[in-house]
């Protein structure tokens, strides 16, 4: 009989820690081979670690909750040909604490009241772990000075340690006068301060009818609200739409749809089609592939396409067909397949989600015609993809205009008017139109 440690595993490279969520087994529980031990999480998706082989869960090394860097152990397992389950030692009493004779008097703790708390993304895009904003929560760090703190980790990450060097400096020298701490005595937790006009406002409490249902958000719901208010405050939001005229496309996936579900054996969906286009226009519009960095544009050599997908939860995840330039139609159907599938099976990993430089929205399978999507930080443009409805419309022909049923669609780009004007974001999704329009009704696949 051997004992392993259970390592926090590596999950990409761009994931350097995860949450431990909820042990799924207990102390002295009896695992078999590639049963889940517990799930994580990391700022991307949500996994599970299996146990490597049958055995018995002797210790968790972390509780729930806590943020353990890749690599490091998490619990240990007894392996072996005869392993049997036992319970865990009964835990030693816990010594006799006295009971003071007088009240207590009330405790005053230094609160800082004008630090803002830390979101995942600052408004300037830099992300920050949850082991920073657990730490910068603890010493009373807000937003403004964490900003300030020079990052050594990748693209000028703050990391622990840049924190943990900066903390003696700070302490040392005091807070900044915007960030004077004062001393007050805490009885309740105070409602969060919003910001209006400027000036910080307490919120008001919400009344919760007799009738109401109080429903809390799961992690990755908390995780989408941060990011969609973040990239409300990072970019100016501007919408161009257009109308175009896909029946090509429907009547091509119409006619081979059937043979092409035979041969491959998975459906094809509009969802390839629109990315190839996508990638076209932005062959033809580069400066629509970027991300900014403070008063730096970063143009992007790479061209990867993120695509939203609709999780069963009711939650959205999206996933990332990198390098989509070097893909033909065919190869772009089985990744859209391969991605969406396993996104609502929780089965990608975290670098599956990262590094997209133009996301995709397909509103229209909701029965939307257009939408006004958020942009996806770092990112600077997102398309949304309305209904494709069979219209009556003008026509042109040499003998002279008609009226014909065809199968139109709207387009709509969000996209941000610090880098990108009304002409780049106008002519752009006015290309896609085209590219969509003027689709080979013979083209094979």
């Amino acid at each position: 009989m051997s004992q392993i440690e259970i390592l926090m595993p590596k999950m990409g490279e761009s994931v350097t820690e995860a949450t431990i969520i909820k042990w799924v087994k207990n102390e002295g529980d009896k695992v078999k081979a590639d049963e889940t031990l517990v799930e994580i999480a990391t700022d991307k998706v949500d996994s599970e670690i299996p146990a490597p082989s049958e055995g018995v869960l002797v210790k968790k090394l972390c509780k729930e909750g806590d943020v353990v860097p890749v690599g490091k152990p998490i619990a240990m397992l007894s392996t072996g040909a005869m392993v049997e389950a036992s319970a865990p030692a009964p835990a030693a009493p816990a010594p006799e604490v006295k009971k003071a004779a007088t009240p207590a008097a009330p405790v005053k703790v230094a609160v800082a009241e004008n630090v803002e708390p830390v979101g995942r993304f600052s408004t300037s895009g830099k992300f920050y772990s949850p082991l920073v904003r657990s730490i910068a929560k603890k010493e009373g760090i807000g937003v403004v000075e964490l900003e300030n703190i020079q990052g050594s980790g990748k693209a000028g990450r703050v990391t622990k340690t840049d924190v943990l060097a900066y903390l003696p400096n700070r302490n040392g020298n005091g807070a900044s006068t915007s960030q004077a701490s004062q001393t007050i005595t805490v009885e309740t937790e105070r409602p969060a301060a919003a910001k209006t006009n400027g000036t910080a406002q307490q919120a008001k409490p919400l009344v919760v009818g007799p009738n109401d249902e109080v429903i809390e958000m799961d992690r990755m719901r908390k995780l989408i609200a941060d990011h969609m208010v973040m990239s409300k405050h990072t970019s100016p939001h501007v919408t161009s739409f257009v109308e175009a005229d896909v029946t090509n496309m429907v009547m091509w996936r119409d006619k081979v749809k059937g043979a092409f579900e035979k041969r491959e054996g998975e459906k094809i969906t509009f969802t390839p089609v629109f990315i190839e286009a996508v990638v076209q226009t932005i062959k033809d519009y580069p400066m629509i592939n970027v991300s900014v960095d403070g008063t730096r544009i970063i143009r992007h050599k790479d061209i990867n396409i993120g695509m939203a997908v609709a999780l069963p939860t009711g939650n959205l995840i999206v996933p990332v067909i990198r390098t989509a330039d070097q893909k033909n139609l065919l190869g772009l159907t089985k990744s859209v397949n391969d991605l969406a599938n396993r996104a609502r099976k929780n089965k990608l990993v975290p670098d599956e989600t990262s590094g997209g430089t133009f996301t995709l929205t397909n509103v229209g399978s909701f029965g939307n015609v257009m939408g006004t999507p958020i942009i996806n930080q770092p990112q600077v443009a997102i398309l949304a993809t309305g209904a494709i409805k069979k219209k009556p419309v003008v026509i042109e022909t040499p003998q002279g205009d008609v009226i014909g049923i065809r199968h139109m669609m709207f387009l709509s780009l969000s996209y941000d008017h610090r880098v990108v004007d009304g002409a780049l974001g106008g002519s752009f999704i006015r290309k896609v139109a085209d590219y969509l329009e003027a689709f080979d009704i013979n083209r094979s696949i």
